[in-house]
């Protein structure tokens, strides 16, 4: 299986076609492959594409990161405002005090001072039925290092490479998508430009006809009629020139915002409909043979499908125990010259393992649940790659027969500009009719209209085609 070309390489190329295209502060001159490279620097959906590759790293991380230990220090400041605890013992006139039973914990070098502080409380308080035991303000001064391990955070971790694997693969789709609309808007206008240039061209034989006409019928060797039907010729060819050229507009103004350029910028196309319009190319494409590895669509429903696959994994987790650790430091620091007893540990080690053991069906719902969603996935993973072999066959269908017209409207437009040619000719030495002249044009028109229209339309079937194919 072959491996799609990595994020990496798209923002590499972004790069080093970065000086492709010839740029002014208002004017792009721009070949097919420099507009496509500059879309790739400027238009916006790429960079929110580049934005979700990098947020789904930061989340691969931020997963990594749960397992690791988390460390957080305190300090603390606290004061009783000179409260005094009171003590109430009762009667008695002890005066010896046995030695305290100490945990075994404490070190034997300071069992001594904790037994003759106590003796000497315990001697304080002997005499009378109460005392006050006096509450210093401290400082405490702690920190704490934990970390904890589950299946389940060991499984988000790949369901997080997963994703940002999935990311990468949606902006090269997406960069895709932008350059084949690109590339369609790039020849559309090349296209209508060369009809435009062939309508001119007609335009002047035409008004070349009407004024030649005109003066004929101001010496009465022509009627009114045929001026008349000339003039009208001349003016559809005008109206239907002004068309194409608001058409051209609005399809630079798209080019515009596919490539992400500002709107008021200029562009200057370099290249001629002859040299992107590669028939053998065209025809190369359709012997090569579907790959679906290759195939953005096919890829990222079979990432959805590995996703929801692990999801069943990361449900089971919930039945595995959790590992956890922890050390804790407490330190007080007692305001005042006095020895002051702390009865808190300073160093605190905890290790444990929590084990599931019921859940009343929590569990066992989820990892159902989750192999629901992974047999949908299954479906929806057969069902496109079942889509993308009937496409296939219905693409290659279609530039075929897109092929195949254009081959005919090209020998059709020819055919049609001989015979304008001929009678326009003839109707210079009065053998042919203004009729004639002014039919042959229209079907001259309607032959050039077809042109350009099976040309896009090839173009259009081999682009889609090459779409499919990841070409």
């Amino acid at each position: 299986m072959k491996r799609m070309f990595k994020c990496l390489s798209v923002l590499g190329f972004m790069l080093c076609g970065s000086l492709a295209y010839g740029q002014t502060s208002d004017t792009l001159m721009l070949s097919l492959d420099s507009a496509k490279v500059y879309a790739l620097e400027h238009n916006r959906d790429i960079k929110n594409a580049s934005y979700a590759v990098q947020k789904a790293e930061a989340n691969r991380w931020k997963a990594i990161a749960s397992m690791l230990p988390q460390v957080s220090g305190k300090a603390d400041y606290t004061n009783m405002c000179g409260y005094e605890m009171t003590m109430n013992m009762g009667g008695g006139s002890s005066t010896e005090q046995s030695e305290l039973e100490l945990p075994e914990s404490v070190p034997a070098d300071m069992k001594p001072i904790v037994n003759d502080i106590a003796g000497a409380i315990m001697k304080k308080m002997s005499g009378a039925g109460s005392t006050n035991i006096a509450m210093p303000p401290y400082f405490s001064f702690g920190g704490t290092a934990a970390m904890a391990v589950s299946g389940a955070q060991i499984v988000g971790v790949q369901l997080a490479k997963m994703s940002k694997r999935m990311q990468e693969i949606n902006i090269n789709k997406t960069a895709q998508e932008i350059s084949a609309n690109i590339e369609k808007s790039y020849v559309n206008i090349l296209a209508l430009q060369s009809s435009v240039a062939l309508l001119n061209s007609n335009l002047g034989n035409l008004e070349k006809l009407m004024e030649m006409t005109q003066n004929a019928v101001k010496v009465g060797v022509a009627e009114q009629n045929d001026a008349d039907q000339i003039a009208i010729q001349v003016a559809a060819m005008k109206s239907g020139i002004n068309t194409l050229e608001r058409t051209i507009e609005v399809l630079y103004n798209s080019l515009l915002l596919s490539m992400g350029a500002k709107p008021d910028a200029t562009i200057i196309l370099t290249q001629k409909l002859e040299d992107i319009v590669n028939l053998e190319s065209i025809l190369q494409l359709l012997n090569t043979e579907l790959d679906l590895n290759n195939n953005y669509s096919y890829q990222l429903v079979n990432m959805q499908t590995e996703l929801a696959r692990k999801q069943v994994t990361s449900s089971k987790m919930s039945y595995v125990p959790q590992l956890s650790a922890a050390y804790v430091l407490n330190k007080k620091v007692y305001v005042g010259d006095e020895a002051k007893m702390d009865m808190q540990p300073p160093h605190t080690v905890n290790i444990g393992l929590s084990i599931p053991i019921f859940s009343s069906g929590v569990n066992w719902a989820g990892v159902r649940a989750a192999k629901c969603d992974y047999a949908s996935a299954i479906n929806s993973l057969e069902q496109t790659t079942e889509g993308l072999m009937i496409q296939d066959k219905q693409l290659r269908f279609n530039l075929s027969s897109a092929y195949e017209n254009y081959q005919i409207q090209s020998n059709n437009m020819e055919v049609m500009q001989n015979v304008f040619n001929s009678y326009a000719e003839k109707f210079k030495y009065g053998v042919a009719s203004s009729m004639q002249v002014t039919t042959s044009s229209t079907e001259l028109v309607n032959a050039q209209n077809d042109y350009v229209n099976s040309l896009l339309e090839m173009v259009n079937a081999h682009i889609e085609l090459k779409i499919l194919l990841n070409k």
